[in-house]
């Protein structure tokens, strides 16, 4: 875990970003250009993790390749001219936006003579930095582990207790192999302590569970404005930051709806394209809050000019979850950013999917009001009903329940009871069974306001 010390300090840095052209039979008119573009689209991402991460950006670098080098990822002819680009520069750290294996970080850093990070490892750098809670750190450090653990070998110098030469090689060896069998007791014993911390998660469901409460997950591309949207619909105040990947922690606050009911509303890490499986695999425990959503909530930042591939890359990583198919809201977030114009526009395209895709701005409040109310609509947890009671004056704690759990309809005093048309949610109706007059009626939905 990296101290305050080494978190406050920057780091010059170099960017290098690799992309493969995609191989056609017939050359498409601005190929190549449309290659340059959307590798400096991915450069300006990695500039903003590596700014989250602390980073002071030198220069950036940008190849385009047939086909990726195993050994070098970027040729040995630009292993060259990123060395010589990283020594100008005054960068004692290349930061690749690649995924690299473990051969290809170890010639990396050969042939540039810097230390070479690369896309994951940045992620995990910044992951390392929000982690809060004790669960966000084991999971932290799990994947950091699993990341390192592959990437030892070769490493026999740096290891050796006796330092790098000849005749040293044992000794290197003997303790690349302590190194791995500490990672690997370690990582054993962190699984361990998140399967705790999922059973007590899984614990604490439960009880939510026992009263009907649905939940609502946000999910989006990271720094959509999604915990500006939760403090915006709870008045929970977490911490919000234009940094990448600001919220790590999953955050949970009741919300009361239009129909009265409560909802549980819960703020995940944020997603990014390319999202390592291992880092998926290691934030399950976090994750699981979105597999045990009753309804979506997927952010996007409207203004941001690639939102239609961040929504795509968000896509992807909910099919890998699993929850695909599970009821969604699309909110187009930051809509205060936008020209009344462009929002007419992008009104107009969106009204075949009205009921689907809500316009708001978490910083001005626009849009809450509807969002509310859709959320109310395809809540199928705890439906309301429509049914009378007959509640006597001195009874005031059934009386609270039912005016404060459900929406009133009509209301009048007779011989001593309260006589209520009430729409409640229907575990508040089996509360109030005793008191009802009229049988139940099939769950209604409230009708949502015309846009």
């Amino acid at each position: 875990m990296r101290t305050a010390q080494n978190v406050n300090r920057r780091e010059r840095a170099l960017l290098v970003g690799v992309r493969q052209r995609k191989p056609a039979r017939t050359p498409a008119p601005g190929g190549a250009a449309e290659g340059v573009h959307v590798g400096r689209d991915a450069l300006d991402e990695l500039q903003e993790l590596a700014e989250s991460a602390g980073a002071e950006i030198t220069g950036t670098l940008l190849q385009l390749r047939d086909r990726l080098d195993p050994a070098t990822l970027v040729g040995k002819g630009k292993l060259d001219e990123i060395r010589a680009e990283a020594q100008i520069r005054r960068a004692p750290l290349v930061i690749v936006d690649h995924n690299l294996t473990p051969v290809q970080l170890r010639n990396m850093e050969k042939g540039t003579g810097a230390r070479v990070i690369d896309r994951t490892q940045l992620i995990l750098d910044i992951f390392a930095t929000h982690a809060r809670t004790r669960e966000g750190q084991l999971q932290v450090e799990l994947a950091q582990l699993n990341y390192l653990l592959p990437r030892l070998t070769g490493r026999g110098e740096e290891l050796s207790r006796l330092g790098g030469g000849i005749g040293t090689r044992g000794p290197g060896e003997q303790k690349l192999e302590t190194d791995r069998r500490r990672i690997r007791d370690r990582v054993r014993k962190i699984r361990q302590a998140i399967e705790a911390v999922r059973s007590q998660r899984a614990t604490r469901r439960h009880a939510r569970q026992a009263v009907p409460l649905g939940t609502v997950a946000l999910v989006g591309y990271t720094n959509a404005g999604k915990s500006t949207l939760f403090n915006a619909l709870t008045q929970a105040g977490v911490r919000t930051s234009s940094q990448m990947f600001a919220t790590l922690d999953p955050t949970i606050r009741a919300i009361r709806l239009p129909s009265r009911r409560r909802v549980l509303l819960s703020d995940t890490v944020g997603f990014i394209r390319d999202l390592p499986p291992d880092l998926i695999a290691a934030f399950r425990a976090t994750l699981e809050e979105v597999q045990e959503a009753a309804l979506i909530l997927q952010v996007a930042d409207i203004s941001s000019p690639h939102h239609a591939e961040q929504d795509a890359d968000v896509a992807q990583v909910l099919r890998d979850l699993g929850v695909e198919g599970r009821p969604r809201i699309h909110v187009l977030n930051k809509i205060d950013r936008l020209s009344q114009q462009d929002l007419e526009v992008l009104s107009k395209s969106n009204s075949s999917a009205a009921s689907k895709v809500v316009f708001t701005s978490a910083v001005t409040g626009a849009g809450l009001d509807d969002l509310r109310a859709r959320i109310d609509a395809a809540m199928a947890v705890d439906r309301l009903v429509r049914l009378r009671l007959r509640v006597p004056l001195s009874d005031g704690r059934h009386l609270a329940l039912a005016q404060g759990s459900g929406r009133l309809l009509h209301s009048e005093v007779v011989d001593g009871h309260l006589l209520l048309d009430a729409e409640l949610p229907e575990s508040a109706a089996r509360a109030l069974e005793e008191f009802t007059e009229e049988p139940t009626q099939e769950p209604t939905i409230t009708s949502l306001p015309s846009s």
